[in-house]
């Protein structure tokens, strides 16, 4: 007789808990992130936890001495190397096993008051709390590399372009400049980010806090969480701390992303805009002079997978019920850590790659000379001198270039005062008062820089008084990172001391 579908299927998954395929699928990855990313976080909560219930007069102080050593005795890197076997559920389980096999049945107690979804909860916050740090920490130290090459390139005058066509004479320091201020928002927005993410969902149990006189605003501060999440039905269901961060990552990466596709348009031969250092370019296998700038297509390409895990997360948390559910938990998580964990070490390459570039400074101003890219600047010095509306002038200036490039002609080197007046004297009745030198000057790119002085200007005396508030910026900015660091690094600090001293009490 044939074997049913049905019965074969019970024979490779089992008939308790957990089947074959739910461990592998769900199970086990889930216990391989948690141990090495949620263990010393939990650890933290035990403690601290504690510490509060002692203060509530809800655990004695022996009691919590016993459930103190047993929870120091906790081998982390053991835990660590653990595999899932489905004796326990998840890692909760687990510990909570070793913790009454360590201390009697009195560890139970530790779980006065509280649950997995409040606990779950903070551990999640408290893993991504720190991985936006580092991540900001690293933005920080790209910001620190440009505001340097922005110094440095104050005066290497470029092509600006609109429209992928050529616009205007600029410098690459302004360049620079604006991928500097691009980034500061996206710390700014990381930083609100951190905010959100860090507040205390802990007292607020399973759903609804406890019957039980605990301390919340204590456990805030014990684990270093700047607020309270108030509601506790929010603390369990509330998801948009993760949403926000991935938008936050999400759009940082996107915003870096254009200056790659712009880098790597720089660096083809046709532009010579700059040569890579060594380390960050590969040699082809078959064509011996091939330079590939792999380092930023590289970047380039993960910066749009950091985009999808965001996307993942988004996608992951829509149309879920408000309430604690998995579809915000332990499934969904990776996708943050990985997206945040890449940007940054995108973040590093790209630090690495641009202080270490060549730029050909020669070519990028023949280049800008070159061009029709300085008409603006003539069109301007008409009005001044030449009274015209600019209108007029722009007509004047439209009709100079179209004859210059009617007669085969490519860039302002071949625009003459006489064919200047010709064109004036058609469009506004009247030759142009200007001298062949005042010609010369306004068609120069290096003066069309030089007198854009307005805030927010490429002029190297402009960009010398935004590099100063922009480096004024990065000390506040890294004076923000070092206070929350020392938050987090003063609270646990402060745990650890109590924990000790119950730990030694009977040494």
């Amino acid at each position: 007789m044939k074997t049913s579908l049905r019965e074969k299927v019970l024979k490779k998954e089992g008939t308790t808990f957990p089947s074959k395929t739910y461990t592998s699928m769900v199970l086990e990855p889930a216990y391989n992130e948690a141990k090495q990313q949620f263990i010393d976080s939990m650890v933290e909560i035990h403690h601290a936890h504690l510490i509060m219930l002692v203060e509530q007069g809800l655990v004695g102080i022996e009691e919590a001495e016993k459930i103190a050593r047993a929870v120091t005795n906790l081998d982390m890197e053991d835990v660590k190397g653990r595999s899932y076997t489905g004796e326990f559920e998840d890692l909760f389980f687990e510990v909570e096993h070793s913790l009454i096999e360590d201390a009697g049945d009195i560890a139970g107690n530790l779980h006065i008051a509280r649950s997995r979804n409040d606990m779950g909860i903070a551990i999640y916050r408290m893993t991504l709390r720190k991985k936006l740090l580092l991540l900001i920490e690293k933005a920080l130290t790209l910001r620190e590399g440009l505001i340097e090459l922005t110094d440095e390139h104050k005066e290497t005058v470029m092509i600006g372009y609109t429209h992928t066509q050529q616009a205007q004479p600029t410098t690459l320091s302004h360049y620079l400049n604006a991928m500097t201020d691009m980034l500061t928002r996206d710390i700014n927005r990381l930083q609100a980010a951190y905010k959100t993410v860090n507040r205390s969902s802990m007292g607020a149990a399973a759903l609804t806090t406890s019957g039980f006189p605990i301390n919340r605003e204590r456990m805030k501060d014990l684990l270093g969480f700047e607020d309270m999440i108030d509601n506790a039905w929010d603390a369990v269901a509330g998801a948009d701390y993760i949403a926000e961060s991935a938008t936050a990552v999400q759009l940082s990466a996107l915003n870096l992303g254009r200056s790659m596709q712009d880098f790597l348009l720089w660096g083809t031969q046709e532009y010579g805009a700059f040569l890579l250092s060594s380390p960050y370019v590969q040699i082809s296998s078959i064509m011996p002079q091939k330079r590939n700038p792999v380092s930023i297509e590289h970047m380039r390409a993960l910066l749009s997978s950091v985009a999808g895990d965001c996307q993942t997360v988004l996608l992951m948390l829509h149309n879920t019920p408000f309430g604690d559910i998995v579809d915000t938990e332990d499934d969904m998580q990776p996708y943050i850590w990985k997206a945040i964990e890449r940007l940054g070490g995108i973040y590093d390459l790209l630090t690495s790659v641009l202080l270490t570039m060549e730029v050909n400074k020669d070519t990028l101003l023949k280049r800008a000379k070159e061009s029709f890219a300085n008409v603006t600047e003539l069109a301007d010095t008409i009005v001044r001198k030449d009274r015209l509306s600019f209108r007029q002038a722009h007509h004047v200036v439209s009709s100079t270039v179209k004859e210059l490039m009617k007669n085969g002609k490519s860039s302002l080197e071949s625009l003459t005062l006489e064919l200047l007046n010709e064109q004036s004297k058609k469009v506004a009745g009247k030759e142009s008062v200007l001298t062949e030198d005042e010609l010369k000057q306004c068609l120069s790119p290096e003066y069309f820089v030089q007198i854009r002085d307005l805030k927010g200007g490429p002029s190297p005396s402009r960009m010398e008084k935004t590099i100063k508030v922009r480096i004024q910026e990065q000390n506040e900015l890294e004076n923000w990172l070092n206070e929350k660091q020392d938050h987090l690094t003063s609270s646990a600090r402060k745990v650890k001391e109590i924990i000790t001293k119950w730990t030694g009490a009977h040494e």
